[in-house]
């Protein structure tokens, strides 16, 4: 069993790559997670995790992550990812990821909507966001990703 995170932070990043599979990549080492094996997890923050912007993980970590990316392969086209944290007041948080053919404010705008939507219907109060946006115009073949890891 897996200990419970107890660190996180918000990132984004876009790139071009020679194939999908290399735009991907390339997007993951912009926004800082392209070292890590990532575990693909929901919309959890644990309780009392804390921000941690310069939040170090040795290469090759198992890493939970919240994460959405969209990969284009048609030049000129506008692509965007968000993510966002919203935090209550003493209990635990969620997280919302949105990626879409659009820009960085239509991304954020679905990942705001989206925590509003999840913690009315947990009846809790949103009492705070952090996001991360990113948007890319495709050269040749891009993506853009937007991410939550979190650590122990």
């Amino acid at each position: 069993m897996l200990p419970t995170p107890k660190k996180f932070f918000v990132s984004a990043g876009s790139a071009e790559g020679t194939t999908t599979l290399t735009a991907f990549d390339n997007a993951l080492l912009a926004a800082r997670v392209g070292n890590w094996n990532l575990l693909r997890v929901s919309s959890i923050l644990p309780p009392g995790a804390k921000l941690c912007n310069d939040l170090q993980i040795p290469p090759g970590s198992l890493v939970p992550t919240a994460y959405g990316c969209i990969i284009s392969e048609e030049p000129g086209q506008l692509i965007a990812a968000a993510v966002g944290v919203g935090f209550s007041e003493d209990d635990f948080g969620v997280i919302m990821e949105h990626a879409c053919i659009g820009s960085k404010e239509d991304a954020a705008k679905e990942v705001e909507i989206m925590l509003k939507e999840a913690f009315a219907v947990r009846g809790m109060e949103l009492k705070e966001t952090k996001l991360a946006v990113v948007e890319h115009r495709v050269e040749k073949i891009a993506c853009a990703l937007a991410a939550v890891p979190m650590w122990y």
